[in-house]
Parts: C-alpha cells; structure tokens; sequence
C-alpha cells in the first residue's frame, strides 16, 4: 500500500474521470486540490493530490525528488517517487473503478515532472491526458520516456516565456517530442514566470471538458455492459 499521504475531492455525481494533480517543490497536496476545484468547477471529476514524500533542510514544504540540475532529478529519489506514484495511481484506478483509460494526471513543476514520467514511462499504462504547468520531460539514468506507445494520449502544455526557474525551452522540447510520437498536443506559452495564471487556468479547465470525450466515453461503454 502507497504510503503518500493525499486529499480527495469526490465529484457531485457518478465521475466522469480522474484527475490526480502533483504539486511543486516546496508546496504541499492543499495547493493542488485549490488548483482542481478551479479546474473542474461543475465537479464533473474525482480529483486526488498526492504530497511528495521528501522533506529536504533548508526548503519549505514537499519534494519528489532532489536537483542536483534543471530537467535531471537525482535518480535515486526519482525513482522512489516513481514508484510510490505508481503504486498510489493503481490503488486509485482500483478503489474508484476509475482506470487509466479514463484518468488525467497533471500538477505544476515538479508535479508536473513526475505527471511526464508517469504518463509517458515505458512499464506504466497510458493515462488519457497530461495536463502540464512548467515542467519538464526528464532525463534520468535508466529510465527513459516511450511517447510512441502512448497511442490516444493528449496533453495541454502551459509555460511562462520569463520563467527563470524552468526554461520555456523544457515545454517546447515536451510539444516537439510528443507531436513527433503523433500525439495530440495543446500547447500555450505566455509572458509569465514560474507560475500558474488565471487565463492559463481557464483554458485548461476548458481543455478538461473536451479531453476526457475519451472519459466519457470510456465511462458510456462501462454503464452500457
């Protein structure tokens, strides 16, 4: 069983979808479930926010992983979030009855770091979206992302252009890596720094309402048999 402590929004009905959304550095799982209250206003999906499992001296708040650079997380406390991550979404696809097929994993910074490597890791199943705020795909020794096989993934991509913590030019290699896998990327820049703003947060809760057709879909098919 994951040890990652979490807080869960239900939806106001049957849910349509998941939404698993991974904070930043320094932050905890309350600043993600404000963020997806915001994302899902009608309460359409169940939304669950994880907290990282590191707390490192000198830094606020919660961690998945150290940085010993920009874009390459120590490979040891990546992978051990990778795995607590993973263990943590199987346990959700199977309380919920909510599966892959019918799940967006998203969150900001390095949320959104393990959102990629999540999404897009080779041993892990294909979510239906990535929903991406400054972040990074990344580079790690012994673990490399496989877009190719993420056949009907989508993602929404978001960066500042003046973001001084993770270069924009992280969100244009994501968009040219995952478009060349033939996947469906929407993607936005604006004159921003290292954060989430308002017009970047309504575009992606509209982009939730169109992605999971995927998810309303899969939860038809699932009402039908």
């Amino acid at each position: 069983m994951s040890s990652l402590a979490l807080v869960e929004r239900a939806a106001a009905g049957p849910a349509d979808g998941l939404l698993v959304l991974h904070h930043g550095r320094g932050s905890d799982e309350r600043d993600m479930l404000g963020l997806g209250n915001a994302l899902d206003p009608e309460r359409r999906l169940h939304i669950v926010a994880p907290r990282g499992p590191l707390t490192l001296p000198g830094w606020p708040g919660y961690h998945w992983y150290r940085v010993p650079r920009v874009g390459y997380p120590d490979p040891d406390t990546f992978r051990s979030a990778y795995a607590e991550l993973a263990q943590l979404h199987e346990e959700l696809w199977e309380r919920t009855g909510l599966g892959p097929e019918r799940t967006v994993l998203g969150g900001f910074s390095m949320g959104s770091v393990m959102s990629y490597a999540l999404g897009l890791g080779p041993d892990r199943p294909a979510p239906a979206g990535l929903l991406v705020f400054s972040g990074f795909i990344p580079t790690v020794e012994g673990w490399s992302p496989s877009p190719e096989s993420r056949s009907g993934l989508r993602a929404w991509i978001a960066h500042g252009t003046r973001d001084q913590v993770m270069s924009v030019e992280f969100a244009r290699d994501a968009r040219e890596r995952l478009e060349s896998a033939g996947l469906a990327v929407e993607y936005r820049e604006s004159d921003g720094a290292h954060e989430i703003n308002a017009t970047d947060a309504r575009a992606a809760s509209e982009w939730l309402t169109r992605i999971p057709g995927r998810l309303a879909t899969s939860a038809s098919e699932a009402e039908a048999s």
